[in-house]
């Protein structure tokens, strides 16, 4: 405890130290944003052990009543150690939580890609469900949504999507759906009801801003195009589309849904930076913390998650090895139950990493 009180300190004499220089005018607005957002990290931890001091002193005047000679003072001593107590245990366990490392992303909005796997048509219109799930889950939850950009197949499937999540803690919650996700069930076109496996992958990004990827021009080349259209007046006859090439990384992002080739700059720009931040933190991460995620997957691409199974309406989360016999509500945006348990496991997790 006590070494965990010295770290508390540190923090606390680190926090004084941050508001001292955010009190101080800067022009580098790059500085100020990162001090800001490390105020803002540091504060809840600094609150609750500004809370344990003083439940601690306050502990022990009642204490040294005790010695006291006055009844009616020992009477209300013996009356607030143990809850006093109670109050400092608890206070205990939070602060070993919240020193717990966070992940720098969680408050963030995330950029979310879906793409159809294996499975054709079917996998396309699996996409479209779980595009729907996503969507119902975000508006319970009282977050925006907005298409960055979309590839349709005419007949309500997509064979991508790349949508927006706006709203605190975004990713803190949607972090977990990365990865395959599976899907069993007899497909409208299968005369001889025989049930079809097709599969969608899910990419959860952080937004990230400007300050944070900085992307010199020479680096991104940009190709124009006319946007693909369903024909007829749906098709543009300007080049409003947006190819974006990252040279030193190759990634590519299109977008073309916009009416002007300005509007899908930006919002190609958006999904780039993006990935660029996510290929930053990866990195990071396994160099500061290899097996972090053991106990809840990976969230690899590769890894396939979870599965959808129609006829016996079961979803099975394969990480955790929670299932749901009511798909229904869970495509209606129902997916807090296995979110909920795979955050209690990466916690665990992270905990015992700290610790060890």
């Amino acid at each position: 405890m006590n070494a965990m009180l010295e770290k508390l300190a540190g923090i606390e004499t680190r926090f004084h130290s941050i508001e001292e220089k955010l009190a101080k005018a800067s022009d580098d607005f790059q500085r100020v944003a990162g001090l800001a957002r490390e105020r803002a990290e540091l504060e809840p931890i600094v609150a609750a052990f500004r809370e344990y001091r003083s439940t601690s002193d306050q502990l022990e005047q009642a204490k040294a009543m005790l010695e006291g000679d006055d009844p009616e003072l020992k009477g209300l001593a013996e009356e607030e150690i143990p809850r006093l107590e109670g109050k400092l245990e608890g206070l205990g366990r939070r602060l070993r939580s919240l020193l717990v490392p966070r992940d720098p992303r969680d408050d963030r909005n995330v950029i979310v890609e879906i793409r159809a796997g294996t499975g054709g048509e079917e996998a396309a219109l699996f996409a479209a469900n779980l595009f729907r799930m996503y969507s119902r889950y975000a508006e319970g939850r009282r977050w925006g949504v907005e298409v960055l950009s979309q590839n349709d197949t005419g007949i309500g499937g997509f064979k991508e999507i790349i949508f927006l999540v706006k709203g605190k803690g975004a990713y803190s919650r949607l972090k977990y759906e990365s990865g395959v996700h599976r899907v069993q069930r007899v497909p409208v076109t299968e005369a001889q009801g025989r049930i079809h496996t097709s599969t969608a992958t899910v990419a959860v990004l952080a937004e990230a801003d400007e300050v944070e990827i900085s992307i010199p021009e020479k680096d991104v080349k940009m190709d124009v195009f006319r946007s693909a259209g369903a024909g007829g007046q749906n098709v543009q006859k300007n080049s409003t589309a947006v190819r974006l090439t990252h040279l030193p990384t190759g990634i590519v992002v299109q977008c073309q849904d916009e009416r002007s080739q300005l509007q899908n700059r930006v919002r190609a720009m958006s999904i780039l930076r993006a990935r660029l931040y996510e290929i930053e933190v990866e990195k990071r991460q396994a160099e500061e913390e290899a097996s972090r995620r053991a106990q809840v997957g990976t969230a690899d691409r590769a890894e396939k998650i979870r599965t959808y199974n129609f006829p016996q309406s079961r979803v099975t989360d394969h990480r955790i090895g929670i299932s749901s016999h009511n798909l229904p509500a869970v495509l209606d945006g129902g997916i807090d139950l296995f979110i909920d348990e795979l955050a209690t496991h990466d916690e665990a997790a992270r905990l015992q990493a700290a610790q060890g």
